[in-house]
């Protein structure tokens, strides 16, 4: 953890992972409830949604149940709500609170307020007013809980918000409608207005804590806490607030100051990673190659230290160079016969056994087509798992297609009759039945094996691991179990692997590639101490929205022009991805295009810093367990 610096305006903590951060917010509000209690007052607390404050929401249940914390005293009201919404609405924030909090506490029904999400047009303005009142009669809010949008919104306050603001009705910035619409399913569901409650509502809480998790949260963050108060970033107005505090996770505070330039505030403790990471930042900074780097360049840009501890640029530069160079290679699985004392993977197994690890029936071929399919050109032994379904991916029309298709094949089965029959009588309120997931599991399946025959995988070597924590029929998924870890820990211990590949991209906007490389994570402590985990290595990919940053790269793996359509083609392969995805994040390129335009950058990145000049290449950085 490193210490705030003269940059930083907004007091924050930086934690390793969302997990411990959130339990000991946790236990901030728990100790306030019972402190209220003690002075027999009322604990009035303003709560929020999105995926943030779930694992507060989570440790606070426990505490309920296990740790005897009631709810008795306690006054909630929530930020903000859709407009317009029904509380039967399974994206409502009714539902969400009551799904993740008030349905498993003692809270009493009326100590809950949530704004109407159904007030008519006529009735909204006074009804703004009275939600206002209402936290005023209630003593005013002693614990405010915030989440931050991309837009730097707090609640629904979206750029432009004035600050004196009060609980009204908001027009939806278009990149929060974006953000949104993995949960409705396609940006076209998802609301254009919201009730919230305004600016000057959430500055009169006595004690504000926002929470900030994942590397898409960053630039926001680093506006928030370093930049100046402005209406176009409403998050920033925390900066008058004389007790908050920013709780974020080492992704989320990648891009501060201190840690992304940690040079510039104090004198720095250089190991290899660290003069590797400066020496990438100058280089991209100046616009110079490694080796075109002098003395001036370092000593003008915070680097004395290093170069005191190196001598001279130049010998800097060469071993930079060295290091950077040496993760480049064209065999992934490495090289036989050859010396691998300066190369990324180990020459001493010719053939290894590989299983690749692909979160959606699609993140192998968006992530790693070109290095799937040279693993299988060069002869190694290749298995593919799909840890999920990924048929919360599929349109319901995409469904109806294959279901009215299988029906005019099979005019008598009963089973698609009853499939489209749903989709085509389905509401706002229902969720997939066991039938219509299981057909767009199919599709996402036939895909899959399309792809993977094109780079010449045989089908046995293709596991469909369907993970129980994802077969909800929702957005929302469960937390990890033990079912899952048997599954995850099963695969690997029948194929015995020398190399597994993995999505170690945590910015997935519904959160599935986390849980399933935590899935992961847990199966590795599981089975570390096997004997032939002594010889496993661990890379890992990124997803469809970022790729590795060049210091942080291990092994990268060029790619020919004619290896960039090969992967492309392998991608095609999933049609019911390809036009009008549902889970775009902030970016409206197709996957294909995206995957292509991020290999492409990689590359032009190696040859700005003085390395070769190749088409596209893939990243991976090693994970040690």
């Amino acid at each position: 953890m490193f210490e705030e610096t003269r940059f930083e305006k907004i007091h924050n903590v930086i934690f390793q992972d969302s997990t411990e951060a959130s339990i000991l917010v946790a236990q901030e509000i728990a100790a306030l409830i019972r402190d209220k209690e003690k002075q027999n007052k009322p604990c009035v607390l303003g709560l929020a949604t999105g995926s943030s404050p779930i694992k507060v929401y989570e440790e606070l249940v426990r505490m309920h149940r296990e740790e005897g914390l009631s709810f008795a005293n306690v006054i909630t009201f929530n930020l903000d709500e859709y407009l317009p919404m029904d509380k039967g609405n399974i994206q409502s924030y009714f539902y969400f609170m009551h799904e993740h909090l008030f349905n498993h506490i003692d809270i009493l029904e009326e100590h809950i307020n949530i704004p109407d999400g159904s007030v008519s047009s006529e009735d909204l303005y006074q009804y703004c007013i009275d939600y206002e009142m209402k936290i005023k009669a209630a003593g005013g809010l002693d614990f405010q809980l915030l989440g931050i949008g991309r837009t730097g919104h707090i609640g629904f306050n979206e750029p432009g918000s004035h600050y004196n603001s009060s609980t009204r009705s908001i027009t939806l910035d278009h990149i929060t409608r974006v953000d949104a619409a993995p949960a409705f399913l396609g940006i076209e569901n998802v609301p254009r207005k919201a009730i919230t409650m305004g600016i000057g509502t959430v500055l009169s809480a006595k004690r504000i804590v926002l929470l900030g998790w994942g590397g898409n949260k960053a630039e926001i963050l680093k506006e928030t806490i370093e930049g100046e108060i402005t209406p176009e970033v409403p998050a920033t107005y925390l900066q008058n607030h004389d007790n908050t505090s920013f709780i974020i996770d080492e992704a989320a505070a990648s891009e501060l100051t201190r840690v992304k330039t940690p040079w510039l505030v104090t004198n720095c403790v250089w190991n290899d990673d660290l003069k590797l990471k400066a020496v990438v930042w100058l280089s991209e900074l100046t616009e110079k190659p490694f080796l075109k780097l002098t003395d001036k360049d370092y000593n003008n840009n915070g680097m004395s230290g290093l170069l005191t501890e190196e001598g001279t640029a130049y010998d800097l530069n060469i071993k930079m160079f060295n290091k950077l160079q040496h993760t480049i290679t064209g065999w992934p699985g490495g090289k036989p016969n050859a010396d691998d004392t300066n190369r990324p993977e180990r020459a001493t197994i010719p053939k290894k056994r590989v299983i690749i690890f692909s979160p959606h029936p699609d993140d192998d071929v968006i992530s790693m087509g070109g290095t799937f399919d040279r693993l299988v050109e060069q002869g190694h032994e290749v298995h593919v798992a799909y840890q999920t379904s990924g048929n919360i991916a599929v349109s319901d029309e995409e469904a109806l297609k294959f279901a009215e298709i299988t029906q005019s094949l099979c005019p008598e089965c009963e089973e698609t009759a009853a499939i489209i029959s749903f989709l085509k009588n389905k509401t706002d309120h229902d969720i997939d039945s066991v039938e219509v997931r299981k057909l767009k599991g199919l599709i996402r399946r036939s895909e899959s094996l399309g792809a993977t025959r094109y780079f010449g995988l045989d089908d046995a070597n293709v596991h469909f691991l369907d993970l129980p924590f994802y077969e909800t029929g929702t957005i929302k998924k469960n937390n990890i179990s033990q079912e899952d870890i048997d599954i995850m820990c099963d695969i690997i211990s029948t194929i015995k692997p020398h190399q597994i590949y993995a999505a170690g991209d945590l910015a997935d906007p519904h959160g599935t590639h986390k849980v399933c490389l935590d899935a992961l994570f847990e199966s590795l402590k599981v089975l570390k101490t096997e004997s032939y985990m002594d010889d496993c290595w661990v890379w890992l990919y990124r997803g469809a929205w970022h790729e590795w940053e060049s210091y942080q790269i291990e092994m990268a793996v060029p790619m020919s022009p004619d290896q960039v359509l090969r992967k492309r083609h392998a991608i095609f392969y999933h049609q019911s991805q390809k036009d009008g995805v549902m889970f775009q994040g902030g970016d409206s390129r197709e996957f294909w295009v995206r995957a292509e335009d991020r290999n492409r950058l990689t590359a032009k990145k190696y040859n700005d810093l003085g390395l070769s000049e190749y088409a596209a290449i893939e990243a991976f950085k090693r994970y040690h367990f």
